[in-house]
């Protein structure tokens, strides 16, 4: 399976956080997935601890890159096409991060692992 993490999933994850699902710890921890990190998660981190929403995830706006390839997961870039069909997705939402993941699951055809429902309402697979 492919796996793309929302934000507080991979914040979850690293932090060793009881709040992740079983069914989700399993799925991130099993080498036979791939598990990928988008920029998108690295930008709302950041933004989010900066104005003091993520005050845990301090730890991931120094070397998010080396912290991700240290876990096995791959990093995903934001693509003009991620950017074209975030843009093209409607406003179900009005959080710009949970469309571009949207967006960026569409396109690479992977399954979002988010405890957030938001997701649902564009039709793409989710794990929780």
């Amino acid at each position: 399976m492919r796996l793309l993490l929302d934000s507080r999933v991979l914040v979850w994850w690293l932090a060793g956080d009881e709040t992740l699902s079983l069914e989700a710890r399993e799925a991130i921890g099993d080498s036979s997935n791939e598990v990928f990190v988008s920029a998108v998660s690295s930008w709302q981190i950041a933004t989010k601890h900066r104005i003091g929403q993520m005050p845990r995830a301090g730890f991931l706006t120094g070397d998010a890159g080396s912290i991700v390839a240290e876990q096995g997961f791959t990093e995903l870039p934001l693509s003009l096409r991620h950017g074209q069909v975030a843009g093209s997705l409607p406003a179900l939402t009005q959080d710009p991060f949970v469309r571009a993941l949207v967006a960026q699951a569409i396109v690479e055809e992977l399954v979002v692992v988010s405890d957030q429902t938001a997701f649902d309402t564009y039709g793409v697979a989710r794990l929780w």
